[in-house]
Order: C-alpha cells, then sequence, then structure tokens
C-alpha cells in the first residue's frame, strides 16, 4: 500500500476499475482537510439567511399585516393608567350612541353594541393610528338605512341580512383598495363636499327624530315631506313624551356647561331609564327599547346570492369611499395633533377588516368616530390599548346588564341624536368658502341639498362628478396674468392685486397659471392676444413667464409657434423667460423644427426685464423696484422707458441671449 493510501485508511486500493478511480481521486492533493465526522455541521450555508435576518424580516411582514401588534406587545406600563381612564371613558360615550344609532339605522339596541366590540379590537391590532376609535356613525347608519330600507320592504330579517351582506361587501372593497394601493381616493372627496355631506345628512338625522320626541308616528319618508308633516305631528303629539324629551334636552344642553367629566349622553340615558322605570312610563303611552338580547355575538357567515350582491355592490363601494374618507379626516386631524404620521393604504386594510369583523358578529358598518376619538384624546389615551378597554366594558354590559337596557325611552334616544347631529352641522364654513372660492361654496350647498333630496350614494356621485368637471374647467380655462413691479416689494406681481402700480412702455409680462396643453391652448392664445388688446401704449415685446407651466405638450409648442407668428405680423417679439432647459428639452424630444423661440429665451423674468431695458437704455425696473422698499406706489401710468437711468451689467454667470430680431 502507498503512502498516500495508508494516509487514507478508509480508501480502497483494489485492482477493479471503479476502484482504481476512487483510488486515484483520493491520492489527488486536497485543497481543504475533510470535515470532522464529530464536528457540528448545522453550520450556515453560504445563500441561507441568518437566523436573526428571518425574525427581522417575519417582523417586518407581521408589522405591515397588523401595524398595531407590535406596539401593543412591547406595552408600557406606565400608560396602562391613561388608558384604563380612557378606555372606560369611551365606553361611556359609545354605549348611548351605539344605541342611538342602531335605532336610527333600523336595528336592535344589540346589534349596536355588537358593531362596537370586535371592529374596535381588530383596529387596535390592524391600524396605524394610536388614538382612532371605530364605532358607529350617523353618516354610515344614514347611509346604510337608506340603501337597505327600500330593498328590505319591512322585513326585519331580511333587513338585517341585507345590511351584513352590505357591510361585508364595504369591508372586501377597502381591502381591495389597500391592496391596489388607492388610500390617495379618499382625497377625492374635497374639504366642501364633506362639509356639505355631514350637514345634509345631520339634518336628514333631525328631522327623523321629530317624530320620536313628539311620540308622533310620520308617515313621510323624505326630508322636504317629512319638514311639511311636522305641524300635522305637532298636533298630534302625545305629551308625556314631549315632557320627557324637554327634560332629557335640558340636561343634554346645561350638563355640559358645568361638567364634562360625565359624558351628557350617557347620564341623560340612564335618568331616562331611571324616570321610565320609577313612573311607569312605559304604562303611560312612552314608547321603550324593551328586552335586549343578553350575551356576546355569534360569528355567522352571510350568505351571499349573486342577485343580492349586484343590488348592493355599487352601494358597497360608494359607502366604502365614505367611511374610508371620514375616517380619514378624523385619524389624520389627531395624527397632526400627537406628532406622528399615518400610512393611508393599511388605514383602508384596518377599515376593510373592521367592517368584515362587523358584519361577521352581527354588525354594521363601522368607521373611525370623532366623538370617540376625542373622549380618548381628552382622557389621556396613548395607545390602541383604548379600544380594546373600551370592547371589554361594552362585552361585560351585554353579560350582565342588558336588562337595565330595556327601561331606555326612545324618546331619550332620539334627543341624544338631536344633539349628536346638531353638533355635526357647520355652515359657517361657507362663509369662509366664500371669501376664498365661491365655487366651494357651491359644491358644498349642492351635495348638501343632494342628500335632502336624493340620498347620500346619489348625492355623492353628483357632487364628485361636478368636483371633477370643475377641476377640469379650472385646469382648462387657466388665468393669465399680467405682472408688474411694485415699489417698495421684490419680485412681480398679479396686476389686479395691485391696479395702481407701474408698467413699462412698450413691455407685456404674462403669467400663464398652468400647463400648456392641447385642451387649452386656444384659450392661452386667445388671453394672449386679449391682453395686447388692452394695453393702452402700444406693445414691442410680449415676455411670457414659463415658470408656472408645469408641462408643455406637442400642441402646446405648435401654439407657441404659432403665436409667434402672430404677433411677428403685428411688429410685436415674442420672449420666453424660465424653464430654459426643459423648454430645450422639450423642443428635442418633439424634434420642432423652429429654433427662433430658442434664440429669444431667458433664464429669469428679471434678465429678460433688463435685457429690454439694456436695449432701451434705461434701468431695470426689477433693481428700481428693490432699491426703493417702503417707498410710495408708483402712479398707474406707464414709464416712459427713456426716463430712467442706464441699464446695469447683467450677471457674469448669464449669457445674453441673441438680440430678437423684427420678423
Amino acid at each position: 500500500m502507498s503512502k498516500a493510501t495508508e494516509a487514507m485508511p478508509f480508501a480502497y486500493s483494489g485492482s477493479k476499475p471503479g476502484r482504481s478511480l476512487l483510488l486515484c481521486c483520493y491520492n489527488q492533493p486536497l485543497a481543504a482537510p475533510l470535515p470532522d465526522p464529530s464536528a457540528n455541521h448545522s453550520r450556515q450555508r453560504p445563500n441561507e439567511p441568518s437566523r436573526e435576518n428571518r425574525m427581522s424580516a417575519i417582523v417586518h411582514h407581521v408589522n405591515r399585516v397588523l401595524p398595531g401588534l407590535m406596539p401593543l406587545l412591547r406595552y408600557r406600563a406606565a400608560d396602562w393608567p391613561h388608558d384604563i381612564r380612557a378606555g372606560l371613558s369611551v365606553a361611556a360615550v359609545a354605549i348611548p350612541i351605539a344605541i342611538a344609532y342602531a335605532q336610527l339605522a333600523g336595528f336592535s339596541p344589540s346589534t349596536g353594541l355588537y358593531a362596537s366590540i370586535l371592529p374596535m379590537v381588530v383596529y387596535a391590532f390592524a391600524g396605524t393610528s394610536r388614538q382612532l376609535i371605530i364605532g358607529p356613525d350617523a353618516a354610515t347608519c344614514a347611509m346604510l338605512a337608506a340603501v337597505i330600507a327600500p330593498l328590505a320592504a319591512n322585513n326585519s330579517g331580511l333587513y338585517l341580512s341585507y345590511s351584513i351582506v352590505l357591510t361585508l361587501l364595504t369591508g372586501l372593497f377597502c381591502l381591495s383598495a389597500s391592496f391596489l394601493r388607492l388610500g390617495g381616493l379618499a382625497d377625492f372627496l374635497a374639504r366642501p363636499i364633506i362639509i356639505g355631506l355631514l350637514n345634509g345628512v345631520s339634518l336628514t338625522i333631525m328631522i327623523g327624530q321629530v317624530g320620536k320626541v313628539l311620540g308622533s308616528t310620520p308617515e313621510a319618508t323624505r326630508f322636504f315631506k317629512q319638514l311639511m308633516e311636522i305641524p300635522h305631528l305637532v298636533v298630534t303629539a302625545h305629551w308625556p313624551t314631549v315632557v320627557l324629551s324637554i327634560c332629557c334636552a335640558a340636561v343634554m344642553f346645561f350638563l355640559p356647561r358645568y361638567t364634562k367629566v360625565v359624558p351628557a349622553s350617557l347620564v341623560t340615558m340612564a335618568l331616562a331609564g331611571l324616570a321610565a322605570f320609577l313612573l311607569g312610563l312605559g304604562d303611560r303611552g312612552v314608547a321603550l327599547i324593551g328586552p335586549v338580547a343578553a350575551g356576546l355575538p355569534d360569528l355567522v357567515i352571510p350568505e351571499l346570492h349573486l342577485d343580492v350582491v349586484g343590488e348592493l355592490a355599487a352601494s358597497a363601494a360608494g359607502l366604502a369611499l365614505v367611511l374610508f374618507t371620514s375616517g380619514m379626516l378624523t385619524a389624520r386631524s389627531f395624527a397632526e395633533r400627537n406628532g406622528y404620521d399615518i400610512d393611508v393604504d393599511r388605514e383602508f386594510a384596518a377599515f376593510g377588516l373592521a367592517n368584515i369583523v362587523s358584519a361577521l358578529s352581527q354588525g354594521f358598518a363601522v368607521t373611525g368616530a370623532d366623538s370617540r376619538t376625542a373622549v380618548s384624546d381628552a382622557n389621556g389615551g396613548r395607545t390602541q390599548m383604548v379600544s380594546i378597554v373600551a370592547a371589554l366594558a361594552i362585552s361585560l354590559l351585554l353579560l350582565v346588564g342588558t336588562g337595565s337596557l330595556a327601561w331606555l325611552p326612545i324618546p331619550a334616544l332620539g334627543v341624544v341624536l338631536l344633539f349628536a347631529s346638531w353638533h355635526l352641522l357647520d355652515f359657517q364654513v361657507f362663509k369662509r368658502y366664500q371669501l376664498i372660492e365661491r365655487s366651494a361654496v357651491l359644491l358644498g350647498v349642492i351635495t348638501m341639498l343632494g342628500v335632502l333630496a336624493f340620498g347620500a350614494i346619489k348625492a355623492i356621485m353628483l357632487a364628485v362628478t361636478l368636483a371633477l368637471l370643475m377641476f377640469i374647467r379650472k385646469v382648462a380655462r387657466p388665468d393669465c396674468e399680467e405682472l408688474v413691479n411694485v415699489r417698495g416689494r421684490s419680485g412681480l406681481y398679479n396686476h389686479k392685486l395691485f391696479p395702481d402700480a407701474a408698467t413699462i412702455e412698450g413691455l407685456l409680462l404674462l403669467r400663464f397659471c398652468g400647463p400648456l396643453v392641447f385642451f387649452n391652448a386656444n384659450h392661452f392664445r386667445a388671453e394672449v392676444h386679449r391682453a395686447i388688446a388692452r394695453q393702452a401704449a402700444p406693445v414691442e415685446r410680449v415676455v411670457l413667464d414659463m415658470i408656472a407651466m408645469t408641462d408643455v405638450d406637442i400642441t402646446g409648442i405648435d401654439t407657441l409657434g404659432r403665436l409667434d407668428s402672430e404677433l411677428a405680423a403685428k411688429n410685436i417679439t415674442l420672449v420666453l423667460a424660465g424653464r430654459q432647459v426643459e423648454f430645450e428639452k422639450w423642443l428635442q424630444t418633439t424634434k420642432h423644427p423652429d429654433a427662433a423661440l430658442r434664440q429669444r429665451a431667458f433664464p429669469t423674468m428679471r434678465q429678460a426685464v433688463r435685457h429690454w431695458r439694456g436695449r432701451n437704455g434705461a434701468r431695470n425696473s426689477v433693481d428700481e423696484a428693490e432699491d426703493t422698499r417702503g417707498s410710495a406706489v408708483a402712479p398707474a401710468a406707464p414709464v416712459p422707458a427713456q426716463a430712467v437711468e442706464p441699464v446695469l451689467e447683467m450677471e457674469a454667470a448669464a449669457q445674453p441671449p441673441v438680440e430678437p430680431k423684427a420678423h
């Protein structure tokens, strides 16, 4: 046996070909020592991620799906007293509101409480807001009732089934929107639309409570018919009910003025229930809630029939948009107040999961509740543990306290809804919008009237369509501003804002406030010609501020060339200022043959004005305005170019363009 074979006692040195090949291979020098059989072979493979990296990836994915989980796992004991106090306060407000909103939507009180338990818990794990409280909302309840009532035809079992299906579809739409990263859809409901929607819903709710607080039975279902029916309801009022309603309204009105520690709605309903029990108001004709089912909700999977899904799909999409937009307003406002950011796409998913579990637990559509969120923030709530504490408190009520709910008078619920709706009304904002943009007032009023006349879903579709048309009109017809220098101020300003500011003889400075594209190109040409016609003195040069033009397409470039030719026929030179690099790229990209404008482009409006002044042997007007800050405003008459001092030198870095030639 050779020495090499002796070094490897487990190698075989036989004479068969296969064995010789094995021996030959073992006789080759080894690049590394053979592994020790007793060694640990659990070492990491080259391309295999480490255990720490795998755990980090798992945590990252869990945090994306359940962003609220990690803060709860890392919960600080110091936050516990604040969150318990805030959670109990939220439950105290949520219980009467949930019962009242359930009555508004046509459900039993237990259904409203069901919608306030699991959705809050799920959002605590899936949401990105630290303060937002999920629950029933006036607008969503009113919209849900408006959609379901015509389909259910007074069938209570069918009514609840349709509501569960609608809520489930709403949650699925929210999840789909989150998957497609459509969180920006919340921005499509402009602030005037939301104000108009809330005002319309508030008025609808208020008019719907008149019959309850008077003890009368209304016949009309639409707002304007209900408004005309009020005199009849007053004549047929049930006076014990009216007295109880007045007492409840007094508590709701005066209690917050003396203390805000105890929720007025909770005190009102507790006192009304106690009065009904002690005075036997049910025997006197006052309507009571009646027995409330005890226990936690059962989880059910609704049957999805294609015909029902088809009828409810469009309404579910509109409801998803409304509840998400409404919730995002609340979430964003409290996030800004407390100094953190929220992820709108993840919020869409969180709202979807909250509505899905609400449907599975026999609840109805939920969204961010501004009043309960404000209560949480005011009582020092720091984390989403507030939602979990509030959900546990409501669950405890369902387990042991439903007997007392049977004595709650329905007029007391009507009073609570009246005050809640009153606080949602906001007409003062329209006065502010009137000073800023009148079209915003028009949009808000149309939305409000649409809610009153056609319902919330149709009103939103109408308002969004109108808002898009108004936006298209604004982009298609941008303002073309004449710019002037103002003594005591640097820069150029709209002549309409400073009508007494000086103009420069022979020079017209214009700013087109929008992109120059195919649908506004003709409007741009017409505005330039109108501006020239308005000048008292003949115009020799038009300087166009290109900075305001965020985009110029091929039609826009052709329009500039056509305008240049039209002005040249009138012995007027067209000059461009700003966006030299972008304009050069536009010409190169479109391979535009006309290079004349290229040689009449300046880096800034300041240099374009200086060039004109230098050509006429005068001082730059921008410098003149900067040198005379604080002096009186210049006279309205044009300033002759020859009456000003000689021109200053242009900046060394700026290369003067070629002198424009007359065409």
